[in-house]
């Protein structure tokens, strides 16, 4: 019987710490996948209001770009092999390094 107990509680500490952890990444901001699912390649440029530019992570091995449309503040997921979007980035990466 207490072999029994001792089993049935290790299994309930095991799924509360897992679902913590799942729960502390999200807390701390840290998306458990990736954000871009589709990007977009035509130019945009002009519709954009701004660019977030997202480094690769442990969930994801992408770097992505999502920009904020004017108007509609809808987020669209940049294509980074794109030579407009890459022109995007060097003016990011600029910008920070000031």
């Amino acid at each position: 019987m207490n072999r029994m107990l001792f089993v049935v509680f290790a299994v309930i500490f095991a799924t509360m710490t897992e679902r913590s952890m799942g729960m502390s990444l999200r807390g701390l901001g840290v998306e458990p996948r990736c954000r871009c699912i589709e990007t977009e390649s035509q130019r945009i440029g002009k519709l954009i209001q701004s660019v977030e530019l997202f480094p690769p992570t442990p969930h994801c091995e992408d770097t992505e770009i999502i920009a904020t449309l004017k108007g509609t503040s809808q987020e669209i997921c940049l294509d980074t092999t794109a030579p407009w979007v890459k022109k995007v980035i060097e003016k990011i990466l600029a910008n920070r390094n000031l």
